[in-house]
């Protein structure tokens, strides 16, 4: 059984799709700890809902990492999935988990990537630019933002009439399609590997 911890900071709609896909396949992945930095994002209630621990810590202790960083041992995390997490992850977390956090994004990246490029700031671009595609991009994560090797993407197509909430649910569409199928084929080939 390999443990994750999912960070998230805001609605929780792929922390709760991610817990839903593990739970219903009987996998050999448990969600075991959500990490946030926002007591009253609304994920946090759903992940409590579903009796899952929740750890909250301010923007300093993220930047430092260590509480974190011991936090992750005690509940035998083997891997972190950021799902909506808007904080840079530490250099001390990254080294401590190489090669296994995995991070989803909403753009086809590069495209639409790096620091301040999340939600709806990358649909409101993706229009402006008048993009005839958008999608998902998962990788795994490294010490710059969104530069990370990318392990899949899925692209949707746009009309030049959809608005950045179009865009939006078009590509949350793709995100609760394709993310723990992904993070699961991802953890297995790694465990598989060793």
């Amino acid at each position: 059984m390999k443990n994750i911890a999912i960070f998230a900071s805001g609605t929780g709609s792929n922390a709760v799709r991610l817990y839903q896909y593990f739970a219903e396949k009987k996998a050999e992945i448990n969600v075991a700890l959500l990490v946030c930095n926002k007591a009253d994002a609304a994920v946090v209630q759903k992940m409590q809902s579903l009796n899952v621990p929740v750890y909250i810590l301010s923007n300093k202790e993220i930047e430092s990492g260590k509480g974190l960083l011991k936090k992750l041992s005690e509940y035998k995390i083997d891997w972190i999935v950021l799902a909506g997490f808007l904080r840079k992850i530490p250099d001390l977390i990254i080294k401590g988990y190489k090669n296994k956090i995995i991070n989803i994004h909403p753009s086809l990246l590069p495209k639409y990537g790096g620091k301040g490029m999340y939600g709806m700031n990358v649909h409101k671009a993706v229009v402006e630019n008048k993009e005839k595609e958008s999608g998902i991009s998962i990788h795994l994560v490294n010490e710059v933002y969104d530069d990370g090797k990318i392990l899949f993407q899925k692209s949707c197509a746009l009309s030049p009439k959809d608005l950045a909430e179009d865009v939006a649910k078009k590509v949350q569409q793709l995100e609760h399609d394709y993310f723990p199928k992904v993070v699961e084929e991802t953890i297995n080939q790694s465990t598989n590997e060793n």
